[in-house]
């Protein structure tokens, strides 16, 4: 399975701060936000990614990831030149696709808990259908919302309803199998202009094909999309950290831990790093 990230975007409601610089780069804590979604999708054993961005913000990109070889992945760019909605990933992304499934994560969405990695390997390894995140919100009309029957299945999906069926937000992280790119392309863009993933997933559902794992109070997911919302996650990241002494989204330690490098590029990892407080 390849990985996308999705980090284009305005950022509209982040401005002043992203008039000058891409969402995805601004500090979550002691890390570029971008860090919190790729580190999601090593763990999920993905090694080949492609981060989508704007035309004028992908060079800061390639200086902050490189290649992705120090950790042993195989990073590569496009350009989504407008904001045409998550599912235009995929038009963009067709050719890096090449057939095959691939994981969709947004660039400002960040997981954090005991037995995501679980949940990740699970999705990462399913050959048929879509994987979504579900998580329980306390202002669901946010979001696309996810219905379930008595049973636990999901029945319904709705991108930001007014009155919402659940308190069941779907997260911005998705596994799609080898149809995906042939489901975007047929897509209609609805009322805003866009392709909406909500009717990529509502395709998937339509063929019984759409798994939904619910996230646990163990696991946190965070949206970093407002100026609160930033400080919110800067300050859990901070406080997690701190108490338990462990670094999150961490990649050279992920990189070493699945294993994609050896000890030996974990040493040569943090060159350039060492007056890092």
């Amino acid at each position: 399975m390849k990985g996308i990230i999705l980090a284009g975007g305005a950022g509209t409601r982040l401005h002043p701060l992203t008039l000058a610089v891409s969402k995805q780069l601004l500090p979550v804590y002691d890390k570029p936000m971008i860090y919190y979604p790729l580190s999601s999708l090593m763990l999920a054993g993905i090694r080949e990614i492609l981060v989508i961005t704007t035309p004028q913000e992908q060079e800061p990109f390639r200086r902050l990831l490189g290649d992705g070889a120090t950790l042993g992945l195989s990073i590569s760019y496009a350009v989504q030149p407008s904001p045409d909605g998550l599912a235009h990933a995929f038009v963009v992304g067709r050719r890096f696709v090449a057939g095959g499934p691939v994981a969709l994560a947004l660039g400002d969405n960040i997981f954090y808990g005991h037995g995501f990695p679980e949940s990740l390997r699970r999705a990462a390894t399913r050959r048929a259908g879509a994987t979504v995140f579900a998580y329980h919100v306390r202002d669901p009309e946010r979001y696309g919302v996810v219905e379930f029957d008595a049973a636990g299945q999901a029945v319904s999906l709705e991108e930001k309803p007014a009155r919402p069926r659940s308190s069941y937000a779907v997260t911005g992280l998705y596994f799609y199998d080898d149809r995906i790119t042939d489901i975007a392309a047929g897509l209609r863009p609805s009322a805003r202009g866009e392709l909406e993933i909500t009717d990529v997933n509502l395709h998937y559902l339509r063929d019984g094909a759409l798994h939904v794992e619910k996230l646990g109070r163990g696991v946190a997911w965070l949206d970093t999309g407002t100026h609160e919302a930033l400080a919110q996650a800067s300050s859990f990241i901070h406080t997690m950290e701190e108490r338990r002494g462990l670094r999150g989204a961490c990649l050279e330690e992920i990189a070493l831990r699945m294993p994609y490098i050896g000890r030996g590029g974990v040493r040569r990892a943090p060159h350039g790093m060492q007056q890092t407080g």
